[in-house]
């Protein structure tokens, strides 16, 4: 059955020993996910593409249950591109379709989402989207704004230069409106204006499919963050991946704080 809050994964007695050693290490407070593959996968099984988005719908299900037992509290996810519109109409339709779906069943299980304290925002410039798209969108932000044990980000209609550009504009309309001076825009302003505002920086930044670029994703919450890139495509993403990301991050990770500290000494 079709859900976004999964409760009946069965671990396996490998998986639990894995998973509990990892917990001993430092965990990725915030972790963000380009979700690559789905096309390739459908092409794979020859299947339709939107079957392969449908299957990555389900492997993301699971990985946000997989997130919250490891204790990441944040996950934010590539959901649609501002470029992904440049895409073949029929496909964008049933994509934009899907969506409304996928959307409408979260709606529907409000009562799942306080039950386990998540908290869904999605993030992008959703003017771009149909109006009624935009009232889905809205509606499930809405019930669960008060939702604070797990945040969701999707990413849709979302690149990080338009987060970015956006985020500019906003700081220039603070100071024609006399709030604040030029001397006052700055990083934290900034930061508080981008569409994530609210979630702690990435920390762990997992691309699937083998690519190795970042394709205008979180450019300005990733830039101290740890990339994992895996050949897996993403509706073959299991929770052994997942915890081979986390390892890649708790090996990396005091690496990268003793050089991030020494630059800023400097």
């Amino acid at each position: 059955m079709s859900t976004w809050v999964k409760q009946e994964y069965k671990f396996s007695i490998i998986e639990r020993f894995f998973a509990s050693v990892l917990k001993c290490g430092k965990i990725p407070e915030h972790l963000a996910i380009i979700m690559d593959g789905n096309r390739r996968y459908a092409k794979q099984k020859q299947i339709e593409k939107i079957k392969g988005h449908s299957e990555g719908f389900s492997s993301l299900t699971d990985t946000l249950q997989w997130c919250r037992y490891l204790g990441i509290h944040t996950v934010t996810v590539y959901a649609f591109s501002i470029e992904n519109f440049k895409r073949d109409k029929e496909e964008v339709e049933n994509l934009l379709h899907l969506f409304r779906e996928k959307i409408r069943l979260l709606i529907s299980e409000e009562e799942k989402l306080r039950h386990h304290g998540i908290r869904v925002k999605i993030i992008g410039n959703l003017k771009m989207l149909p109006e009624d798209v935009q009232d889905l969108c809205n509606r499930a932000m809405d019930i669960s704004e008060e939702n604070s044990k797990f945040t969701l980000n999707v990413a849709f209609s979302y690149t990080s230069r338009e987060e970015i550009t956006h985020a500019v504009r906003e700081s220039v309309k603070l100071v024609q409106k006399g709030e604040i001076t030029p001397e006052q825009i700055d990083e934290q302003l900034l930061d508080d204006l981008m569409y994530t505002s609210g979630s702690p920086k990435v920390d762990l930044l997992l691309r699937t499919s083998g690519e190795c670029r970042l394709s205008d994703f979180m450019l300005w919450q990733a830039s101290e963050s740890i990339t994992y890139f895996t050949k897996v495509l993403w509706p073959e993403f299991r929770f052994y991946h997942l915890l081979l990301a986390v390892f890649f991050y708790q090996r990396n990770f005091y690496l990268l704080d003793r050089l991030t500290n020494k630059e800023r000494i400097e």
